[in-house]
């Protein structure tokens, strides 16, 4: 009975090992330059897991240029899966969708769901401190 158990464990300890989000860091100033002179221009449809589209603008980025934990540059590729951390002043910290963010010369504002649009928020450029970024393996998907 004990070696079931312990088995058990393991394989659990495992999938959520291989399953677990990898988190990789955009440099504030790079996040800004990775948008500097971008417009809403790019027009994509996105299917949630309930077979759900929605259609909306967002900025034309492929892939984004982050740093794993180790300092190494990675390029992320884009999806409408990618959830993006933001710590600001006195620590807090707000999560967007990063095909949903809105960066205007001052402010960012950000989608923080895919079901109620109107769940929005705006912090200041200015406020940022550190910027995580992971594919959270939502079932979301652009399609054409």
């Amino acid at each position: 009975m004990k070696k079931i158990t312990l088995t058990s464990a393991l394989c659990v300890v495992l999938v959520f090992c291989l399953s677990s989000c990898k988190t990789y860091y955009i440099p504030v100033d790079s996040f800004k330059q990775q948008f500097a002179g971008l417009d809403l221009s790019r027009e994509v449809t996105t299917r949630g897991p309930a077979g759900d589209k929605v259609k909306y603008m967002t900025y034309p980025i492929d892939t984004i240029k982050c740093v794993d934990n180790k300092g190494e540059p990675y390029n992320l590729p884009n999806s409408p899966s990618l959830e993006i951390r933001f710590t600001y002043d006195n620590n807090k910290r707000t999560i967007f969708y990063f095909d949903l963010i809105r960066i205007n010369d001052t402010l960012l504002t950000g989608g923080q769901s895919r079901f109620i649009s109107s769940i929005k928020k705006t912090i200041r450029l200015n406020s940022i401190k550190k910027i995580e970024i992971q594919d959270g393996k939502k079932n979301y998907r652009y399609v054409k």
